[in-house]
């Protein structure tokens, strides 16, 4: 702090820093790089641990011994809603009740902005129900769910079945301190937003549903269920939620603890931890793996029913049973005692899950990054930002000093609005513009809304690069340097604030955007710029996002094959903007994409 206080020292650590700038751009690039490949290391994060006392131990006795009752009520499930052609909404309440359940109904409607692959129509109309246990040792102040979709064609059914096998089990229990809710939800996340804005009387997303006759205690948390099959080889479970959000870690370690308990294969992002640990191959895997949760989580989609839960504050899971060809099989009795035992321990809480992480990325199930790990990566690549924005504004500063003229701020403004224009056009235009597309040209509404998203994001590229040009005087020679800071204080500041939010998704935008950001001007290779600013291009991070994720899940995707996965990631990407409030859409288009087009500008700058 001495020497910092001394002008002399500052200026001559001023002057060193602009002498070394651009290799402590690199420097600081590749550490932020190398810092992100070591958090796969085993040796380097913290192996997990339960930090909740009241689920600290996994000594309950299990007894759940209703796997064939599961198996039959699947079958009947199925066949009712074969005969139904949906959901069995009449014989789901009717078994409900018989196993003394209170049983609910909820019809809802949702308009879609358009029509997507699965739904070719604008109005989706379903129901949910579900049953409400009470507390027999307690007021109903707390409550936990267990849910399982109503899906398309015979998935999920045996889901269904336990749920109702464990229904009539806890239903002869006694120690219950909590409420417990089945829920059969239609739909899938467009029924469990219907559900979650119904129990909570709120209208987030302009769902159009009935209000809910039964309501139970405050939700602590939630078990999405999904089965397909009648035996289990393992269990996948999905952690993340909307926009990014994760449940508290220990209702994953809970889970976990019980899954070794009794004997259960247990996989993320579909990964089985391997036992030599310390070796290359090791590493390797718990590379994938942690690739694989950074890029769902920067997608911003819930990964399952449970992602909805986390925006209500309630910690959730998505547990999904896999058949593969794995010799170990698990019949439902055994599913059912995990199960069991989870919500014995869930409902020993006496506060909600509260003491362990809510930011982490996994490599393992075994081990977890936190916060404190993992964002020094992120910050190594924001620092070339902020040593680029000391060079231009040193560099400023240099010139005014010096007598040249100093660039007219007026000049800057058509660049800057037109290039916020443009962003405003991308967020509002595809979906207000899609019948008058459909009317002109011979496509569909979801193709009318994609390709006109496209157009307007090809066409931005065309519109700002000459408006400097507008203003007399505003060609001077440094007026570019000033639109350079503009640029780069906006994107430092956008990828800051959504590595908040959302860190995967601001490393994987500051990962691909800043080499180009900090490289940019109109002077030198302009076709090397060029292509290395389209490469940066949050569309194209997306594209390459897309084709390494099938990468690393070992079903690699062509050029054609890629291209159709990357027009279906965009309509679903505006569809969960207005169904269910995803901010990746609207931080792209009214964020990013202009901040990109202010460096596209600054590369034709004449």
């Amino acid at each position: 702090m001495g020497l910092l206080s001394d002008p002399q020292c500052r200026r001559a650590l001023a002057h060193l820093v602009l002498r070394l700038n651009t290799l402590l751009c690199v420097l600081s690039y590749m550490l932020g790089l190398g810092w992100f490949l070591a958090l796969a290391f085993p040796l380097l994060p913290p192996r997990t641990y339960m930090s909740e006392n009241a689920m600290g131990s996994t000594m309950v006795e299990e007894k759940f011994p209703l796997g064939e009752r599961a198996l039959a009520y699947g079958r009947h499930f199925a066949g009712h809603k074969r005969k139904a052609g949906g959901m069995p909404v009449v014989w789901l309440e009717q078994t409900l009740w018989s196993l003394g359940l209170e049983a609910h109904r909820q019809p809802f409607a949702r308009t879609l902005p358009f029509p997507d692959e699965n739904r070719e129509r604008y109005m989706v109309r379903g129901t949910n129900v579900y049953g409400i246990l009470r507390a027999p040792r307690a007021a109903s102040t707390e409550a936990l769910v267990l849910s399982a979709p109503c899906s398309d064609g015979h998935l999920n059914n045996q889901a269904v079945g336990l749920l109702l096998a464990l229904a009539a089990y806890f239903r002869g229990q006694i120690y219950w301190a909590k409420d417990i809710i089945f829920l059969v939800n239609e739909h899938d996340l467009l029924g469990m937003e219907a559900w979650l804005e119904g129990y909570h009387d709120v209208n987030l997303t302009d769902m159009h549903s009935a209000g809910l006759l039964g309501r139970a205690g405050a939700i602590q948390a939630a078990v999405a269920l999904e089965l397909s099959s009648d035996v289990v080889t393992s269990f996948d479970v999905a952690v993340e939620g909307l926009n990014g959000q994760l449940p508290n870690l220990d209702l994953l370690n809970l889970f976990t603890a019980f899954c070794q308990k009794n004997g259960l294969l247990c996989t993320i992002q579909g990964k089985l931890q391997r036992s030599d640990w310390d070796s290359l191959p090791a590493y390797a895997h718990s590379l994938q793996t942690l690739l694989l949760m950074v890029l769902a989580q920067a997608s911003g989609q819930p990964s399952g029913d449970h992602g909805l839960f986390l925006r209500y504050r309630i910690e959730a899971l998505t547990l999904r049973g896999i058949n593969s060809f794995r010799q170990y099989k698990y019949d439902m009795a055994t599913v059912g005692k995990t199960l069991e035992g989870m919500f014995r321990k869930l409902n020993n809480l006496l506060e909600r899950l509260h003491q362990s992480y809510f930011f982490y990325l996994l490599p393992s199930l075994s081990r977890f990054v936190s916060i404190g790990l993992y964002m020094p990566a992120l910050g190594f690549l924001l620092l070339v930002l902020l040593l680029r924005i000391s060079l231009w504004g040193w560099g400023l500063r240099a010139g005014g000093g010096q007598g040249e003229p100093r660039p007219g701020l007026l000049a800057l403004v058509p660049p800057v609005l037109i290039c916020h224009a443009a962003g405003v056009a991308l967020y509002l235009l595809p979906v207000l513009s899609q019948r008058v597309a459909t009317q002109h040209f011979p496509v569909a509404e979801a193709e009318a809304v994609v390709l006109t998203l496209i157009a307007i994001y090809v066409a931005g590229m065309a519109l700002p690069h000459s408006t400097h040009r507008v203003l007399s005087g505003a060609g001077n020679a440094r007026g570019w340097q000033v639109l350079k800071l503009l640029a780069l204080l906006e994107l430092s500041l956008l990828l800051g604030c959504l590595a908040l939010l959302n860190f995967s998704l601001g490393f994987v935008l500051a990962l691909t955007m800043v080499p180009a950001a900090a490289a940019v001007q109109p002077s030198g290779p302009k076709v090397l710029l060029a292509a290395l600013l389209v490469l940066a291009t949050p569309a194209m991070t997306l594209l390459l996002g897309i084709l390494l994720q099938r990468e690393l899940l070992e079903m690699p995707a062509g050029l054609a094959e890629g291209w159709q996965l990357f027009l279906s990631a965009l309509a679903q990407g505006l569809l969960q903007h207005h169904l269910y409030g995803s901010f990746l859409c609207p931080v792209m288009a009214l964020g990013l994409y202009p901040a990109w087009l202010l460096l596209w500008n600054v590369l034709f700058w004449k």
